[in-house]
């Protein structure tokens, strides 16, 4: 019996996983799709997807992925990025984009 070969996500959820620095956990809830939705490369019909991407593509190029990883983990003024993509708060995330772009990754001590 031939070996079958593991399933890989499709190019574009690999993509937003590296640029964001997630789990493949943290991108399902992201996309509200199961781990084997997931894995068999049913997102390419998913709006998020693209949408997310095209956010982020010019920014990781100003910005850097090392940058947007951090950045997505940390507490900005509207909370964590991440944590506003796994509330699907889709338009508090582009919010924090934004203030990305025109701020840049500002750190902060607690209490400032």
């Amino acid at each position: 019996m031939a070996e079958r070969e593991p399933l890989e996500l499709s190019h574009r959820a690999a993509r937003l996983m590296d640029l964001l620095g997630m789990s493949e956990e943290e991108l399902c809830g992201v996309l509200a799709v199961d781990p084997l939705s997931l894995l068999s490369g049913q997102l390419e019909h998913r709006p998020e997807l693209s949408i997310l991407l095209d956010l982020l593509d010019e920014l990781s190029e100003q910005a850097g992925g090392a940058v947007l990883r951090r950045w997505v983990r940390a507490s900005g003024p509207g909370g964590q990025p991440l944590e506003m993509l796994l509330r699907r708060d889709f338009a508090a995330f582009e919010d924090a984009l934004a203030d990305l772009a025109a701020r840049g990754f500002v750190l902060r001590r607690p209490g400032e």
